[in-house]
């Protein structure tokens, strides 16, 4: 079958809207008609050259859709599933899924090298060459076949626009700060960059108890989203000094977690974030560095603790479902006025990096049934 997807060639910050022919599902896959892919700087990263891939390549790894057909040996899916698709299928098997961290799975390795578990690819040029799929969902595309693995089931009355979010960005963010971070209820928290992943931590912050959560952004309008997300204290980066500021808030303490969340993590940005963590606090670090980042300025006084959990999809979408479920003002789609604003189609190659890397939302995603040409 044919479909129409936003494909990279290269690192050269330009997709192109792509007609592709797409293979039908294999032994326990899954052929999905996207609804709605948020929009990632992981997707850009791609497009920029500082993630490392094969190309070409579909990029978006946080889609929803409806199940269209299931291949041989499927069972737990059915057509008309509505179902959200997620970064890496966990084998279930290795060392890290048996260990309660499967987003550190062995299949993880592959996921920019586009082909599927059995090592081939389902999406191809019209001269027949193949073209991968990141993370092996290659979700900016109308049609894609995905591994059972790497797709959870959910409620068919929740907005396909909304739950897309918790494929990435609200687990990341909201997960760093309640499992990674272990806030506990009484916690002084900082939040270091809020965009999509950030402004999640703010809620999964608020969400485990913490009593004061401070929103650190050079965007003014961020700083104020980050308010209705939950957040008591703001910092301008671009007009206030991040550390003294912190150090005022917390009496000269510190936090007892630091959340660093921005989109192109720079070493003095880790050490900036221990600094600001008090004495046997955690320094949670979230967001990406480029390729030629190769160390972190952290002194020998400063802690950086590690984390004791990950995300594990397949059980913690339907925990956060149920959060969103119990409260207006937790996590996700539930949040939905404030979270995703912006949802509009993808109609160029230019769109994509326009919504990327200029949006005025605090998540966006961009509707997959809508890829269209670019009308000259």
């Amino acid at each position: 079958m044919k479909t129409r997807a936003a494909v990279l060639w290269g690192p050269t910050q330009h997709f192109e809207i792509e007609e592709l022919e797409l293979d039908e599902p294999k032994q326990g896959e899954l052929l999905i008609k996207l609804v709605a892919t948020g929009l990632c700087h992981s997707d850009w990263y791609f497009a920029t050259g500082d993630s490392p891939g094969r190309y070409p390549i579909v990029a978006g790894h946080e889609g929803a859709g409806v199940v269209e057909k299931v291949g041989p040996g499927v069972t737990d899916f059915q057509p008309g599933d509505h179902v959200i698709l997620t970064f890496i299928p966990p084998c279930g098997k290795c060392r890290w899924c048996l260990s309660g961290i499967p987003v550190l799975c062995d299949r993880g390795a592959n996921v920019t090298l586009g082909a599927q578990l059995d090592g081939t690819f389902r999406l191809h040029t019209k001269d027949g060459q193949d073209v991968g799929q990141f993370a092996m969902i290659g979700c900016f595309s109308e049609w894609t076949v995905a591994p059972t693995n790497a797709v959870v089931k959910i409620d068919p009355d929740i907005p396909l626009d909304k739950a897309c979010l918790v494929a990435c960005a609200v687990p990341t963010g909201a997960g760093a700060a309640m499992f990674r971070g272990n806030v506990r209820p009484g916690d002084t928290v900082a939040v270091i960059g809020v965009g999509g992943v950030g402004m999640n931590a703010v809620q999964g912050a608020v969400l485990a108890g913490a009593v004061r959560v401070i929103a650190v952004d050079r965007v003014a309008w961020k700083l104020e989203k980050a308010k209705e997300f939950g957040a008591t204290h703001t910092i301008d980066a671009t007009r206030e000094d991040i550390y003294q500021r912190i150090m005022e808030i917390t009496n000269g303490v510190g936090c007892d977690k630091v959340l660093l969340t921005l989109d192109h993590m720079k070493p003095e940005h880790v050490g900036l974030a221990t600094q600001v963590t008090r004495k046997a606090g955690r320094t949670v670090i979230v967001g990406a560095s480029g390729r030629g980042m190769d160390h972190i300025d952290v002194t020998p006084v400063s802690s950086c603790s590690l984390p004791r959990r990950s995300w594990e999809p397949s059980t913690d979408i339907p925990i956060q479902r149920s959060i969103s479920r119990a409260s207006l003002n937790s996590i996700g789609w539930a949040n939905s006025s404030s979270t995703n604003s912006s949802r509009r189609p993808i109609r160029s190659s230019r769109s994509t990096r326009d919504i990327v890397t200029s949006s005025k939302d605090a998540l966006s995603a961009a509707y997959c049934s809508s890829i269209t040409k670019h009308a000259a």
